[in-house]
């Protein structure tokens, strides 16, 4: 079976995207997904994309982590929404639907995307660190120094914490104060890639409300990962936040096909 596939990064998170309109891809093939997403024997990236029509929006997508797990994918989003838009099925706005519900985009320039995420609800406290869902769930930490920490063995010790198995885990985010003026510094365990992925687009969502809630950041986040610049503009009404859009740059990197 010869698949045709685009591949994508959002800051340093990169993803096979494939163009599934005629709904050809065998989406149940957990085998299939993880030999795709392998860069050993596969392509190699943080996930698998199918790019869908569908009858509510511009297009559907689907996110599928390493591990065949469905989750919502905030740089994947992005980046599906490059990829809808120069192949000519999305304007420079308009709407997509993924793992929870439908989304606003905005094309701000060639390779710069925004996508509203969805709105959160009272934000929980977990060992006295915030824990917020942001379509993906996500712990924040506060540490002096992200770059010191070992996010491998730290984030692996947290994602599995007994309080977290009911929903599978959770993803976990250590950041630092750049400026008292709204920047930080984030890097992430991403629990389906089971390892610290260069961004995450929910997790620096989640992060930028996190440090609202902290008093270090207004209605806007500068965030840095390793992989590149992402930024977060909220509002908020107490223990709402909504109006969430998510800000950085996707591009494409290259297309090839796989004899899987």
């Amino acid at each position: 079976m010869k698949i045709n596939f685009e591949k994508y990064q959002g800051t340093g998170n990169d993803f096979v995207l494939i163009d599934d309109r005629n709904e050809e891809f065998p989406e149940n093939d957990i085998k299939l997904i993880k030999h795709i997403c392998s860069a050993k024997f596969g392509v190699g990236s943080d996930g698998l994309m199918l790019i869908r029509n569908s009858a509510d929006a511009d297009f559907e997508m689907i996110f599928f982590n390493p591990d065949g797990s469905k989750s919502l994918c905030g740089n994947g989003s992005r980046c599906a929404v490059h990829y809808a838009h120069k192949s000519g099925f999305a304007s420079t706005s308009g709407t997509f639907i993924t793992t929870d519900g439908v989304h606003k985009f905005k094309v701000l320039s060639h390779d710069l995307i925004a996508i509203e995420m969805r709105d959160v609800h009272n934000p929980e406290k977990h060992s006295g660190h915030w824990f917020i869902d942001t379509g993906s769930p996500h712990l924040i930490i506060r540490v002096p120094n992200a770059d010191k920490v070992d996010v491998l063995n730290e984030g692996r010790k947290w994602r599995n914490e007994a309080v977290f198995i009911p929903i599978g885990g959770t993803n976990v985010n250590f950041v630092s104060v750049i400026l008292d003026s709204g920047s930080f510094r984030v890097r992430t365990y991403e629990r389906g890639v089971e390892n610290e992925t260069l961004s995450c687009g929910t997790g620096v969502t989640a992060v930028g409300l996190a440090m609202n809630l902290e008093e270090k950041a207004e209605n806007r986040a500068e965030i840095e990962t390793k992989g590149g610049n992402l930024t977060v503009q909220f509002q908020r009404d107490g223990a709402h936040f909504r109006n969430i859009w998510l800000e950085g740059p996707a591009k494409f990197v290259f297309s090839g096909q796989i004899d899987a």
